[in-house]
């Protein structure tokens, strides 16, 4: 599995607005696009999914941006990666809620697909934006 520049992406700019929302004004895009190095039109149509989904808020005219409509905590990786890349399964046929495929009942490599599953989603579904926020403050005092 590889997460694309598009999900990658999408994490930084969760990191970007929560770290420089300083609760009176809003997040502007061309400030995200300078400190994260993504173009504005790419980190629109980023921002435009982010908001769909309800994780930021944002507001138009001169004072307007973006905010997270929830606290850092509240965001983890994996709910902005599912967002963004959908499934985070490693094989197609686990994609759906009941396996559908024909082998299932007799594919030996599939226990070793749901154990690679459940590692990626514990790692991406325990981390949350405010974690990966005090990861870089730490990394950056040191």
């Amino acid at each position: 599995m590889k997460i694309s520049t598009k999900g990658r992406y999408a994490v930084r700019v969760m990191m970007d607005i929560a770290e420089n929302d300083n609760g009176k004004e809003f997040v502007k895009a061309s400030q995200i696009s300078k400190r994260q190095g993504i173009s504005v039109k790419y980190l629109e149509q980023i921002i435009a999914t982010l908001n769909k989904a309800g994780y930021v808020t944002s507001v138009r005219g001169a004072q307007g941006g973006y905010r997270l409509a929830q606290s850092p905590e509240q965001y983890t990786v994996g709910m902005i990666l599912r967002l963004t890349e959908g499934s985070l399964f490693p094989v197609a046929c686990m994609d759906d809620e009941v396996n559908s495929c024909s082998r299932c009942n007799s594919c030996e490599p599939l226990e070793v697909w749901k154990q690679i599953a459940d590692a990626i989603n514990n790692v991406v579904d325990n981390v949350t934006i405010a974690d990966l926020l005090q990861k870089k403050r730490e990394r950056e005092n040191s």
